[in-house]
């Protein structure tokens, strides 16, 4: 059964879910972005399917075309944003002891969320 939940910005669904393991299909909606945040107990990993991201990692800024991934380690501040007029599909895949939606730290949110 895959669980899809909307948010402002798109959506995710979870495509598989075992101890220690979250795998997800996220999908950002053109000219949307997450909020800037960080997470205590898990690393993620995202790999861009579709679309164009910018995704800020720390300081930097890395901009991902399909085929192309990133590592986002525990407590890095991140985010991806969609500057495209069409659908960002990535897959993220999270490790760690807690994968729970409520280990956010959010620092900038575009819908008020912090």
């Amino acid at each position: 059964m895959i669980l899809r939940e909307e948010r402002p910005w798109g959506g995710f669904e979870v495509l598989h879910q075992e101890n220690g393991l979250k795998i997800k299909k996220i999908f950002v909606l053109p000219g949307n972005r997450l909020s800037l945040q960080s997470h205590e107990h898990r690393n993620e990993y995202w790999v861009v399917v579709r679309g164009r991201a910018l995704v800020t990692l720390e300081d930097q800024t890395h901009e991902l075309i399909p085929g192309q991934g990133i590592f986002i380690p525990e407590q890095a501040r991140h985010r991806v944003a969609n500057p495209e007029s069409a659908e960002l599909v990535f897959i993220e895949v999270q490790r760690g002891d807690y994968l729970g939606e409520d280990d956010i730290t959010r620092f900038q949110d575009d819908y008020r969320r912090i």
